[in-house]
């Protein structure tokens, strides 16, 4: 029986700026439909803030949320308090593809173990506190498609390390 594969989903700006205040730089209808298409029926691993940030389950996925805090319950997800144990319970129900989806801690613990990336590369900079980790390694294109929705300039990556 062969793993899921572990993969990893991310919006990033030129500065690899993800976020502000808990919250997303931009909000890009094509990129929420890209990866609603990519996640759904799957399984997403999140950290708490990036849950409390959506703040419910996302449908039709089995949803995995990272915590140190061991009180904490949140009906309709699988909540664990290590990497180890989110790769566990993932396994358990995924057999095709498991996406981890953030927030910056959780990309960065995570990156050393993701087998594909797909990265959406927002053209520009954008005022951040919050970024993503370096993702030099992931240089294997396996496919690139650019949009411009008249509002924001963006290309979908999905990236393999070489």
């Amino acid at each position: 029986m062969h793993s899921p594969r572990l993969s990893m989903i991310v919006a990033v700006d030129e500065s690899r700026a993800i976020g502000k205040d808990n919250r997303l730089l931009w909000n890009i209808p094509e990129d929420l439909k890209h990866f609603k298409e990519l996640t759904t029926g799957h399984t997403v691993i999140m950290g708490e803030n990036t849950y409390h940030s959506i703040g419910r389950p996302l449908p039709n996925r089995t949803n995995i949320v990272v915590t140190l805090n061991h009180e904490l319950e949140l009906p309709g997800c699988q909540v664990v308090h290590s990497l180890d144990e989110a790769v566990q319970v993932a396994h358990e129900h995924e057999k095709e593809e498991v996406f981890v989806m953030g927030g910056a801690s959780i990309y960065k613990q995570f990156l050393p173990m993701i087998e594909r990336l797909y990265l959406t590369l927002v053209s520009g900079t954008h005022e951040a506190d919050t970024f993503f980790p370096d993702y030099s390694d992931f240089t294997k294109v396996i496919s690139e498609e650019k949009y411009d929705n008249g509002e924001y300039q963006f290309t979908f990556y999905t990236l393999e390390k070489s």
